[in-house]
């Protein structure tokens, strides 16, 4: 599961860095940086946890950056910036990743 969240933050970077430098591409690429950052960091640190409850709370910030990255690459579709099948390809790893952090947060409940 690391793994695919590093593959997916590198997707974003690259994504990102390939946006228009206007004020809607720096404002949507610089706020999908974070939120697809995050959801790899946060899940990282899922991995030092001690308890069910502490790995939850971890999961679903990591699954809150996942949320916020999906309706960012929407409105980028929407508006129609950047390359549209990296960023289809990009919305569909999202997707995936949601489903299997979603499933894994209900599995420790």
């Amino acid at each position: 599961m690391e793994g695919r969240l590093v593959e997916f933050a590198s997707s974003i970077v690259l994504f990102s860095k390939d946006l228009p430098t206007d004020m809607t591409g720096q404002y949507y690429g610089n706020q999908l940086l974070r939120s697809g950052g995050s959801a790899a960091l946060n899940f990282g640190e899922t991995q030092g946890t001690r308890t069910n409850k502490d790995y939850i709370y971890k999961a679903s910030l990591s699954l809150k950056g996942l949320k916020e990255s999906r309706v960012n690459l929407k409105i980028l579709n929407k508006v129609n910036y950047g390359e549209s099948s990296k960023r289809a390809l990009i919305l569909n790893e999202t997707e995936q990743l949601i489903k299997i952090i979603a499933t894994s947060i209900r599995n420790k409940k």
